[in-house]
């Protein structure tokens, strides 16, 4: 998006990858059909430690922009819910539509061509790179953070910023799996494929979508957006009849017909086997008529508001994005260059912005890399 801002500029613009092939992060992106903006998006939707700094460039590019690029080049999308925006057909349409531009822009394109140092002389800025030596006066790193290693990833970009000066906020995995370690995992692991609607919190950050249990812990859209903002050694606390007073319904139905089995009542709101585990968790089953209302309170406290300890996360491994990056506070909200060095600019994942699961960080990548384009 930034060479092709630039191209249109009239700018000589040579676009460095070390990949063999360009955009894997788009091609994996949607299972496959890359969800490439969220009609919602917002300052509210991402996370940095100077949360207005992503407000300029998101004013500027919005994705009703990118929308229009897309229908201009006749390829089909939907959208899902929440506001996410899926192609029809494949994450391959929208790569073909960027590279065309860059085509139709004079971009040069240099896959498998990796960056072995950099320097900068005067206003000069100096690359040694396996394809040869390159020489420029505007030098942008769009190299994302280390999140899926297996595609290329690493933390190149961090080192660059560290080499000209600039601060990095400390790097972290983020829309990652939640991991548990010891009894709870074994206890747990019997829920494995049990998905529900949930509602997830940490501190005052909620997030209502589906949650999967798995082999490992917690997964699934509510898990990976909470992730972003969990830190270790804290709790998550989690409802997973988010829509049910489930006390309130309990001690209805206990009047009504005492003489079903509880489990048998949680089986009617909540997966067999979710409903077995919460009553060998609490130890508590058997008639209604048979229970307190005090253990009634405990069952429906671990339904609607049951608290656990993640031991960790999955880690860059299967992370989508990297929460952290190079410190706003060095950079123009407004161009993205460094304030420190003349020249040097930082876009896209690879600063400390991180949007929402749903689209999110593909507008921020098509906003960021937009704005700088307009000044390199």
């Amino acid at each position: 998006m930034c060479a092709i801002e630039a191209g249109k500029r009239g700018r000589r613009v040579l676009l460095l990858d070390h990949a063999k092939k360009p955009a894997e992060k788009i091609r994996i992106s949607g299972g496959g059909r890359c969800n490439f903006t969220n009609i919602h998006a917002a300052p509210e939707n991402y996370i940095s430690q100077n949360p207005r700094f992503c407000v300029s460039a998101l004013r500027r590019y919005r994705p009703q922009d990118f929308i229009d690029l897309v229908d201009r080049y006749q390829i089909r999308w939907h959208e899902k819910n929440l506001g996410q925006l899926f192609c029809d057909n494949s994450a391959k349409d929208i790569i073909d539509m960027l590279l065309r531009e860059c085509d139709l822009t004079g971009v040069t394109l240099l896959t498998g061509c990796e960056i072995e140092e950099i320097s900068k002389t005067g206003d000069q800025f100096s690359l040694t790179t396996s394809k040869g030596y390159f020489h420029s006066t505007s030098l942008v790193i769009a190299s994302g953070g280390p999140s899926i290693p297996k595609m290329g990833a690493s933390s190149f970009g961090y080192k660059i910023a560290r080499q000209f000066g600039l601060n990095v906020i400390e790097p972290r995995a983020g829309l990652v799996p939640l991991t548990f370690s010891g009894p709870l995992k074994e206890k747990l692991a019997i829920l494995a494929g049990v998905s529900v609607n949930a509602e997830v919190r940490f501190g005052k950050t909620t997030f209502r979508e589906a949650l999967l249990f798995t082999h490992r812990g917690l997964s699934g859209p509510a898990i990976l957006q909470i992730s972003s903002y969990w830190r270790e050694g804290e709790p998550v606390c989690i409802n997973m009849l988010p829509d049910t007073d489930i006390l309130a319904l309990l001690k209805e139905t206990k009047e009504s017909s005492p003489r079903l089995e509880l489990s048998t009542v949680l089986a009617d709101h909540l997966p067999k086997r979710l409903a077995r585990f919460i009553c060998e968790e609490t130890g508590i089953d058997g008639r209604l008529a048979d229970l307190s209302h005090k253990k009634l309170a405990e069952v429906a406290t671990m339904i609607n508001d049951w608290s656990v300890l993640p031991n960790g996360t999955e880690g860059y491994r299967t992370a989508e994005v990297t929460v952290g990056g190079v410190d706003t506070d060095e950079l123009s909200s407004k161009t993205f260059e460094a304030k420190k060095a003349q020249g040097l600019y930082f876009i896209g994942e690879v600063v400390d912005v991180t949007g929402h699961l749903g689209g999110y960080n593909f507008q921020w990548a098509w906003a960021s890399g937009h704005a700088c384009g307009q000044t390199v």
